[in-house]
């Protein structure tokens, strides 16, 4: 292929009309791991945030996401969606003006059998002033946030 046509290409591929940036559907602050190497299933099973281990590794959605036993791993592996935090694991209180903000895993909650994360303990206050709003608001911005396509 010539190369002046590769270009251009590729610059409409990335460009999104609306003018935001697109987003990868996975909050991985160091590329690879998700929420910061935290297991997602201890915070339904154990009522806390549990770092992973790296032995319980599993590939899903562009991401490797840790697990801090095989038994949260197998978990996760049978249904993932149960478990993997709203918003692909960005802040969900900054989520409900579109943007992506990395989180702390534990500035988190579980409202509704779905899991939350927030960007500190500070914002997660503010978060938590009005949970069902911006659930709502976060939910429709996540509806139309462009992110990038990924292998699972």
């Amino acid at each position: 292929m010539n190369k002046s046509y590769f270009l251009p290409i590729v610059f409409l591929l990335l460009w999104d009309c609306s003018g935001r940036q697109l987003a990868d559907p996975v909050f991985k602050q160091d590329g690879k791991v998700a929420i910061n190497g935290y297991d997602p299933v201890a915070y339904f099973k154990e009522s806390k945030p549990k770092e992973g281990d790296p032995k319980f590794s599993f590939r899903w959605k562009g991401a490797d996401w840790r697990f801090s036993s095989e038994k949260n791993l197998e978990s996760f592996k049978k249904s993932p969606e149960s478990f993997a935090p709203q918003y692909g694991g960005y802040c969900a209180y900054a989520m409900r003006d579109g943007e992506t903000y990395e989180t702390d895993p534990k500035a988190w909650k579980i409202v509704s059998g779905k899991l939350y994360l927030n960007y500190n303990e500070k914002v997660h206050g503010f978060w938590e002033r009005d949970i069902p709003g911006n659930i709502v608001k976060a939910d429709n911005q996540w509806k139309v946030l462009p992110l990038i396509q990924t292998n699972p």
